[in-house]
């Protein structure tokens, strides 16, 4: 596992310091901000922290890809619930879109993205003049311009038009720490630029201690996301479309029909995509970095999703599956979408759990008349099958963006901007082959085609952090809006428009003169 991703900046030379040691006063060992950044070393850390926000985490920190993500955004969706273990009402408000401004998920989400945007702006403004490598300085840039670029870029999801800081705030008076919203247009140039710029000078590949850190082709995978969220709802920027298709293809494998040269591909086995043995593997164009049970830094999922109770297994059973009725069955779920063939349902799912202590199975039958024999589905995908004495947490790795989602993000560009395309059909063939499903129909229209990679997308990517973001941008044929119509499907009859965004936390309005809260949110 890669060591950079793991440092604990400032906590880790303090773990090795005696009580007595810890406790002296000396305050001619303290570094002042103008003394630190003068080495390679302060560098590298300094960018080390910008990653940081990405995996920490432990008892009582969750960071967005550290389950804040879904504790704080897909449970307001249609696939995830707060299970019996999630018993924070802030949680169980978003579920049910009762939240308000002053949700502590939402304002956790807030305030975690730009503490990173802080750091990354430290790191632009305090790095280039320390003297060192010069490929390494360029180097360190492009990564912290990739990670400033992916910290917005989810704000700008999350709450629309935001504050664009894009400077080291070292500020005396409180008053100069206003800053109004900036247009989500102008926040998604900036994303753009980060992005590219980045691309120019970050490697195709890293070497141990390394791997794992952004890479010229995640920026450009990155990059074709942003376009094609941008062209979707509520941007409607359609030109957009074939921008993502073509930045897309720049980091597609040549044997998919690109020109990138990257060396990504599908794993054989959807299992491998997940499991803490494949990290880090071709799929994995940039993740999350976890590794279990060292300095707080594992993935804190596994037990969320895990039945308590189990003698054994140190699950909470927070969350969970939403269920809904879909004719008779009132017990339906993003379970039943799955085909019974589809190789990622039972990798994505379990039935049950076997216990470490006496091997018994343990599992929660269904009293479903329309359904037999039914059973509960617990979500699986970030189970570390080499940690069963300690499922506290896991050391699997979150894939922020990995190369099936590379495949489907070009096979529904090329179908917006050009039809259902035979390399529309290809791209979504691929992720659908590996599934163990059929060909998709050939003949089929653009809003059909649409359709099916709306459906691969959900099924492919669940729990991954993505459906979100998905429910937000997708529409129908007519292009309109399809985000309150999947909310009421699965119960949430209360949906309404204003749920697309998020309030600004109230506590940061309060706080900023000039920051104004989100008109249907006033």
């Amino acid at each position: 596992m890669k060591a950079f991703k793991y440092i604990l900046l400032g906590f880790t030379a303090f773990a090795s310091l005696s009580c007595e040691e810890f406790l002296k006063e000396e305050p001619e060992a303290f570094l002042s901000e103008d003394q630190y950044y003068k080495t390679q070393a302060d560098a590298v850390n300094a960018v080390n922290a910008v990653y940081f926000f990405l995996n920490s985490g432990g008892s009582s920190v969750q960071t967005p890809y550290n389950t804040l993500f879904n504790t704080g955004m897909n449970m307001a969706g249609d696939d995830e619930d707060p299970g019996p273990g999630a018993t924070n009402p802030d949680v169980r408000s978003l579920s049910v879109l009762a939240h308000s401004s002053t949700n502590l998920r939402i304002y956790e989400l807030w305030q975690q993205h730009y503490a990173a945007i802080k750091k990354a702006n430290v790191v632009l403004e305090k790095v280039p003049a320390i003297q060192f490598d010069e490929a390494l300085k360029t180097r360190l840039l492009g990564e912290t311009k990739f990670l400033r670029a992916l910290y917005y870029f989810n704000l700008v999801r999350l709450y629309g038009d935001v504050p664009l800081i894009l400077e080291y705030q070292k500020y005396v008076n409180a008053a100069d720490y206003a800053i109004a919203k900036s247009p989500s247009a102008d926040v998604y140039a900036q994303i753009e630029k980060d992005l590219t710029e980045a691309a120019s000078v970050l490697p195709a590949t890293y070497a141990s201690p390394n791997v794992g850190r952004a890479t010229a082709g995640a920026a450009k995978a990155l990059l074709a996301k942003v376009y094609l969220t941008q062209a979707s709802l509520p941007l409607k920027v359609s030109a957009k479309y074939q921008s993502a298709v073509n930045k897309a293809e720049e980091a597609l494998s040549a044997a998919d029909g690109g020109t990138g040269n990257y060396g990504y591909d599908l794993v054989a086995n959807y299992a491998e995509v997940f499991l803490p043995a494949f990290k880090n593997n071709k799929e994995h164009i940039f993740s999350a970095q976890f590794k279990s049970n060292s300095l707080a830094q594992g993935n804190n999922e596994w037990p969320r999703s895990i039945l308590s109770g189990v003698p054994g297994l140190n699950g909470n059973y927070a969350h969970m599956v939403r269920y809904y009725t879909q004719g008779n069955d009132k017990f339906f779920s993003i379970y039943k979408l799955f085909k019974p063939g589809d190789k990622r349902r039972d990798v994505t799912f379990v039935r049950s759990f076997t216990s470490p202590s006496n091997g018994r199975k343990y599992g929660l039958p269904i009293a479903n008349a329309a359904v037999p024999n039914d059973s509960t589905p617990f979500w699986n995908k970030w189970a570390d099958p080499a940690s069963t004495a300690v499922t506290n947490q896991s050391a699997a790795n979150v894939p922020i963006i990995r190369y099936a989602e590379l495949l489907l993000i070009h096979a529904e560009a090329e179908n917006e901007a050009n039809g259902p395309t035979t390399k529309a059909y290809k791209s979504l063939n691929k992720v659908r082959k590996r599934a163990g499903l059929a060909d998709l129909t050939t003949g089929l229209t653009k809003d059909q085609f649409r359709d099916s990679v709306y459906l691969d997308r959900r099924l492919e990517l669940t729990y991954e952090y993505q459906r979100w973001f998905d429910l937000i941008r997708q529409r129908d044929a007519n292009y309109n809006s399809t985000f309150v119509a999947n909310q009421q499907k699965v119960g949430k009859t209360n949906a309404a428009p204003k749920h697309v965004f998020f309030p600004i936390p109230q506590s940061e309005i309060d706080n900023n003169a000039l920051l104004k809260q989100n008109p249907l949110w006033e």
